[in-house]
């Protein structure tokens, strides 16, 4: 759609409605995601849009603050008593939404359900990493490890949501699944599954009650409609602005954009472990070469992307600035596919979702353009986001996938454990000699030793090339004028640091 089309479309549904705005309901922040979470149990699940509504839920013992500092939360203090051995001060007086005591039992349950692989939950990480928890009193534990494991506290606070032990074992996976029940600022009231999912403030809140009363979240997959919504004031945030529509944000009266550099990388993932041309290193390395990634981003994403040599970016611990991306080189990337024996190609599928990234279907699409001009007969399957994550956690996303990653523990082993160490939750890649530097990594204290090692797997990572792309993204948002707001690099939208204007 042409800008003066858009423009046109835009402000036809303003006059439509007589000039006047559907308003958002007073005291209620309506907020637009491109898609619905896949699930409400906090443990359950590695997608940003279920984090978005579940950290307003649900607490952890840490979090970041709008600087990406660590800070206590349900915590009071942590310290290492030895290289295996944690101890979390806990908050006293706190309370679940049902009436549950938050305390070192509760703490001791959430963090024992998520390091078990008997409950088969998708945050694997901790699992063979905490051994134990053990309860000194109502407000102090102390975490066993297997080994050194030198972020435990950064881990704790993005995941090991603290969830009430009697309510989650009472009602089982699926209840949970659809009902949470945590100790956050706001409490679940209804999820209409692809319509709205509505939060209420949590009145006992023991920070304080927050000023936003109601948050009603919406899944709109296709951007121009989200941002009529905005221009209305049916909505007051809303994610993942493509560029070419931002310009039209900036409505005085009415709305603004808000940009900000992402943590989030956007990668095409390759899957080597099912066997095929993909499996070649030569193959992936031609891949990575007939990609005209400057140009996709210049023109797809009007330069709102950073190009990535490496799976994570300049904010995470263990990035090295000196390791480059591919270049574009189609001859060199046929002469590859020659050598090894697809002088003539093959069929490849690259699957993308569609409103979860920043024009993530027209990247995939510009991308298969270059594939093909190096000969592979390559095609795009878009899949409903729902749909494209089930594939991907069943590590069936192959032969190729579109996802985005955002390592929001700011460590490198939050990328490099879950997304490409062999049979980890989201990986389709497989290398003993990756696997055993990720583990090394992973298991010693010392921060100069841990980022050599990142480097070595950087430097595999290059040569292997497990992601025939990545590049970090630009986040744009839509923000009402009435709402006070600023985006994160993490991506987190926290409305309890909302509020709106005077």
């Amino acid at each position: 759609m042409g800008r003066m089309k858009l423009f046109v479309f835009l402000l036809s549904i303003f006059l439509l409605l007589g000039g006047t705005a559907i308003a958002a309901p007073k005291d209620t922040v309506v907020i637009a995601q491109g898609v619905d979470p896949s699930t409400l149990d906090p443990q359950d699940h590695y997608e940003t849009p279920a984090f978005n509504v579940l950290l307003n839920v649900y607490e952890t013992l840490f979090l970041r603050d709008d600087e990406m500092k660590l800070r206590p939360l349900l915590a009071t203090y942590s310290k290492l008593i030895n290289d295996t051995t944690w101890e979390f001060g806990l908050r006293k007086g706190i309370k679940f939404h049902n009436g549950e005591d938050c305390n070192a039992a509760a703490v001791k349950y959430s963090l024992e359900r998520i390091a078990d692989p008997k409950n088969k939950l998708k945050q694997t990480t901790l699992q063979g990493i905490i051994t134990k928890v053990e309860i000194l009193d109502e407000a102090t534990i102390r975490v066993i490890t297997s080994k050194p494991y030198p972020y435990l506290d950064a881990q704790l606070g993005h995941i090991g949501a603290v969830m009430p032990p009697k309510y989650t074992q009472e009602k089982g996976p699926a209840h949970i699944a659809r009902n949470p029940v945590g100790t956050g600022p706001y409490k679940f009231a209804s999820w209409a599954k692809d319509d709205q999912l509505v939060l209420e403030a949590n009145p006992n809140y023991w920070r304080e009650a927050p000023k936003i009363k109601k948050i009603i979240f919406r899944p709109i997959p296709e951007a121009t409609t989200r941002v009529a919504g905005l221009q209305t004031q049916e909505l007051d945030l809303i994610v993942n602005i493509p560029p070419h529509l931002s310009r039209l944000m900036d409505w005085k009266g009415r709305s603004a954009v808000a940009k900000v550099p992402s943590s989030r990388v956007i990668f095409m993932g390759i899957d080597t472990t099912k066997g095929g041309p993909v499996t070649n290193k030569k193959v992936r390395q031609a891949i990575a070469q007939a990609i005209d990634l400057d140009t996709i981003l210049k023109k797809v994403l009007e330069g709102n992307a950073i190009k990535q040599g490496v799976p994570f970016t300049k904010y995470h611990f263990g990035y090295n600035p000196e390791i480059k991306p591919y270049s574009y080189n189609l001859e060199n990337a046929k002469k590859l596919l020659a050598e090894a024996g697809y002088p003539k190609g093959f069929d490849l599928v690259l699957n993308s979702p569609n409103g979860r990234y920043l024009n993530d279907k027209e990247v995939a699409e510009a991308v298969v353009g270059d594939l093909r001009k190096a000969g592979i007969n390559a095609s795009v399957k878009i899949n409903e986001w729902g749909t494209h994550m089930t594939m991907l956690y069943a590590h069936k996303g192959g032969p190729a996938y579109i996802l985005g990653w955002g390592g929001a523990t700011f460590d490198a082993d939050a990328t490099l454990f879950p997304m490409l160490r062999t049979d980890q939750v989201l990986s389709h890649y497989s290398n003993p000699k990756l696997d055993a530097v990720i583990d090394e990594a992973r298991a010693i204290m010392d921060k100069g030793k841990r980022q050599k090692l990142y480097t070595e797997a950087s430097h595999i990572f290059k040569e292997e090339v497990p992601w025939g792309f990545c590049y970090q993204q630009m986040d744009i948002y839509g923000v009402s004028e009435r709402l006070n707001w600023k985006p994160r690099p993490d991506e987190k939208i926290v409305v309890y640091q909302m509020s709106f204007k005077k």
